[in-house]
């Protein structure tokens, strides 16, 4: 028996899909598709935050440096000013790698709920629900996977894999 993904909740075997306290023959999976939700505005939303609080700093030093220049102040004061502008910018470098692998990390999970479904003893049954775009995306392709390898008279197997639109009920297509 191959093990294609396992993790504390989802487990992926040529011969098994494992889903929390559920397991599912592949054999008796006859079509596997998966459905987008709609976009999560609170992912958005933080994206957002994460892009204002990198441009806060260097707002604050241009404005520094113009306030600077504005005042016509005495060459210290005006230096001082600008120094202190110029220092507020720098303090953007060590706070821009956080905030660039926070942007990055809400990339890789997505901004949708994700589901995979399968038709299951003739009715359709959710497997899986997640926001996690990349654990959803390696799950699915170890069924696709698992799916592919499985011998041609071991049931009706996953013969085909229907990727069905968000809010649809998939039907197959036609594959070349």
């Amino acid at each position: 028996m191959t093990t294609y993904y396992d993790d504390r909740s989802v487990r992926v075997t040529s011969t098994t899909l494992r889903v929390d306290d559920r397991s599912y023959p592949l054999a008796e999976l006859t079509v596997v598709w998966h459905r987008r939700g709609s976009r999560s505005w609170r992912m958005l939303a933080g994206r957002g935050a994460i892009g204002v609080a990198l441009a806060g700093p260097l707002v604050a030093a241009l404005l520094g440096i113009a306030l600077a220049v504005w005042l016509h102040r005495s060459p210290t004061v005006t230096i001082a000013i600008v120094g202190a502008s110029v220092l507020v910018g720098l303090a953007v470098g060590p706070l821009a790698d956080v905030l660039f692998e926070h942007l990055d990390r809400s990339y890789t999970r997505g901004s949708r709920e994700l589901e995979m479904w399968a038709r299951w003893q003739g009715r359709p049954v959710r497997l899986l629900r997640t926001a996690d775009a990349l654990r959803f995306g390696q799950i699915y392709r170890a069924v696709q996977r698992a799916t592919e390898r499985m011998p041609a008279g071991a049931g009706p197997g996953v013969a085909q894999n229907v990727i069905g639109s968000s809010g649809n009920r998939p039907s197959p297509r036609d594959r070349p």
